[in-house]
């Protein structure tokens, strides 16, 4: 066994993981590697990308660019053109992100899960009691980004951005040992709820969409295109923005100033796509609903 393994099985030991990466100051270190991850040095940005390597998967084959002012420019990179193919089919909604399938089921008397056992309410999530009902018998999906990946998030289909409610919350660590853990823990952390009509297809348009991009530790701060000020953990302006931005399937919506998780929520009538389980690995533009109705 190489050092690298080593030191990742005993990281993976979950009493000592969730110490890790819970125990100590969350809302510090987040903002302190928000920053330090700007750096523009050449030392500390190619010291900082090796560990980042050390420690994961990261493959920057597909990255437009091969060279990066900083960790944080290396994280929130662009893709190659064409890399990710978007599923047009009109009765499909693409995933917004790359990332592992986490939870995922029926939205059953407004209440989802985070994992086996541990449920929580939209309306904990997103509250805003007005809107829970759009999702009633629907489908959610949670997707879960590693540190590795493309960290840009998509339309998962033609859509008209209509309301956006930012929560500066806590920074929980979003992995399966933490989500086992903690109760209710997507709806402590820091996260944006992104409400969208849905155009198209007659069956289905007009009605409603929504990506909740959720900050974790070390990993806060999110960029939409259709805002001029960066959502983190202090911002101090309206919870509630309106907004009309319209996008088509594929085209980027914003980024993770460095990533977590996003949940998904679409209306009644959609399915996860056949094929998709719990910890498959789906790439951005893959289909991951399907209209069944």
């Amino acid at each position: 066994m190489n050092l690298r393994q080593h030191i990742q099985n005993i990281l993976s030991q979950e009493d000592l993981n969730f110490l890790l990466t819970n125990r100590l100051p969350r809302r510090w270190l987040t903002q302190f590697m928000g920053r330090f991850s700007k750096i523009e040095n050449a030392w500390v940005r190619d010291l900082s990308i090796g560990i980042w390597k050390f420690f994961s998967a990261l493959d920057l084959s597909e990255a437009k660019k091969s060279q990066f002012t900083s960790m944080h420019d290396c994280f929130t990179r662009e893709l190659k053109d064409g890399v990710r193919p978007v599923a047009m089919g009109s009765d499909i909604l693409s995933s917004p992100v790359d990332a592992i399938v986490g939870a995922h089921g029926p939205i059953e008397q407004g209440q989802v899960f985070q994992a086996k056992g541990f449920p929580y309410s939209l309306k904990d999530l997103i509250d805003d009691e007005e809107h829970v009902a759009d999702w009633q018998d629907g489908y959610f999906v949670t997707l879960r980004l590693t540190s590795s990946m493309y960290h840009r998030f998509h339309a998962p289909y033609d859509c008209t951005v209509d309301k956006l409610r930012y929560f500066s919350g806590d920074t929980w660590n979003v992995n399966p040992i933490a989500l086992k853990r903690v109760e209710k823990l997507f709806c402590k952390n820091e996260r944006a709820f992104i409400q969208a009509r849905l155009e198209g297809l007659a069956a289905f348009s007009g009605k409603r969409v929504a990506l909740v991009p959720v900050a974790a530790i070390l990993v806060a701060s999110i960029r939409l295109h259709f805002l001029d000020v960066l959502l983190h953990l202090k911002y101090a302006g309206p919870k509630v923005i309106a907004c009309h931005a319209e996008f088509k399937k594929g085209q980027e919506m914003g980024w993770f100033q460095h990533g977590s998780t996003v949940i998904v929520l679409a209306p009644k009538g959609f399915v996860l796509c056949e094929g998709l389980a719990q910890d498959s690995t789906i790439r951005m533009g893959q289909a991951l609903m399907r209209w069944s109705d």
